[in-house]
Formats: structure tokens, sequence, C-alpha cells
């Protein structure tokens, strides 16, 4: 579905990818990790059309989408779910979804966005309860589960959750990370970002290691896991500490 090869990005004169190279089959939750400033939202930035790429090539079902508008990357079907979150906090929930379904107005399929609520209503049970209440009231995993839902809206059939668990108490991280497997289970896929490594390896299928803007490492998840330069360096486990 996506595959992306020696891809080159950056800010002004700062080189930050540097030929980046993976792929995502339709399907699967892949998981990136790195440490901070690796690279890790700039790639998704540079997929969505939030920031041009220098070289290489961004190949979404098949199609180069590299000089394309970032509205037009979710028109083909790729959404991504931000850092932060970034809701609108002054506006309600529902219309905070709404918002994420200009896609379908854009088309004309005003009748679908009704549907589109009730599914993300059913997925997100606690929106429906705040549908009227200000975003910016909302708590920390709430404001979350809008953010995704939001993406949702638009349809995607991949869907790229930046940093989803960050800032959150640990058992609403487990909640997200439930969710993005019920993501799966409902057709999507899922590109994640997520420096809880051992939780979202957990549940995918394959992994990619980040560091400095080159991946240096991929493989399946378990395989990851289970590897000791991972362990050490993302996981906070020394194997050889453990067995002496």
């Amino acid at each position: 579905m996506l595959r992306i090869q020696n891809l080159d990005a950056g800010y002004g004169n700062l080189n930050v990818l540097r030929r980046v190279s993976l792929h995502v089959k339709a399907g699967e939750i892949v998981t990136i990790i790195g440490a901070n400033g690796a690279g890790k939202t700039t790639l998704l930035k540079t997929v969505t059309g939030l920031l041009r790429s220098r070289s290489g090539e961004v190949l979404f079902r098949g199609e180069d989408i590299r000089r394309i508008p970032a509205e037009q990357v979710v028109l083909r079907g790729c959404s991504l779910v931000p850092e932060g979150r970034q809701v609108f906090a002054a506006m309600p929930v529902q219309e905070n979804l709404l918002l994420g379904a200009y896609v379908q107005h854009k088309r004309g399929r005003l009748d679908e966005v009704k549907s589109d609520l009730e599914r993300v209503y059913g997925l997100f049970p606690v929106l429906r309860q705040r549908e009227h209440q200000l975003a910016g009231t909302l708590s920390g995993g709430e404001q979350q589960m809008l953010a995704i839902a939001r993406a949702l809206m638009a349809r995607p059939s991949l869907i790229m959750l930046d940093e989803p668990s960050m800032g959150l108490a640990p058992l609403i991280v487990k909640d997200i990370f439930a969710i993005i497997r019920r993501l799966r289970e409902a057709g999507n896929t899922v590109l994640l970002v997520e420096q809880n490594a051992r939780s979202a390896l957990r549940i995918s299928d394959r992994g990619y290691v980040l560091e400095t803007g080159r991946i240096i490492l991929e493989g399946e998840a378990g395989d990851l896991l289970a590897n000791r330069e991972v362990q050490r360096a993302y996981l906070g486990k020394d194997l050889d500490a453990e067995n002496k």
C-alpha cells in the first residue's frame, strides 16, 4: 500500500531524513521506533504532503504522491493523527468530527457523513456522550480518541499515528493500543510512530528502527522485541544485566 524509497527530506539547510526506505502492506500494523530527533515526525509529514521531500519516492497504491497537496493525499485515502492531538479546542466534539468529514463533503457524499458519525461513535462511545462538549475540556485520552475519530471520518485506508500515547496515563495508553488493534480489525492499515516501543511492537506485524534520519534495522515485530540492541536502546532492558 505504501512504499518509500531512498527518501531525503528536511527543513532549510537541515537534512533530517537520509535515503529512508520502508514499506507497509495492506492490512498491516507497522511501527517506527526511534529516539527524539530521529526524524519520525518528519517522515510522516513528508508522506502526507505537509513537508516536501528533496529526493526519493513516496508511492501510495502505486502513485507517487510527493508533489500533490496534503488535502489530495487525504482524498486518496491516507490520513494522519498528528503528534499532540491538535483538536480544535474551542469547538464541540461533533464539529471536530465533521471537519474530518470534509472529504465526503468535497465528493458530495453528504448522506455518508451521518453513517460515518455513527461508526466512530460506535468505536468511541465516550465521544457520543461528549458530542456537545468543547474539545478543549476533554481529558487527554478523550482528546486522543477524538483525534483518531476525526481522521477516520475521512475513510482512510491507511491511517498514520504520531505518538498516540504521549502524555497519557498507563491505563489510558492500554486503551489506545487496544483501539489501534481494532482499527486493523475494521480494515484499516496502520503506520504507527511511537516511543512506547514495547507496547507498539506487541501489537504490530513489523517494525523499523529510525536513528538520526536513517533506517538502521527492520524486521518482524517479535524479532525486534527479542533483539538485544533494540532492548538496550529502546525497551529499557539489558539481557546481559538480567542474566548476571
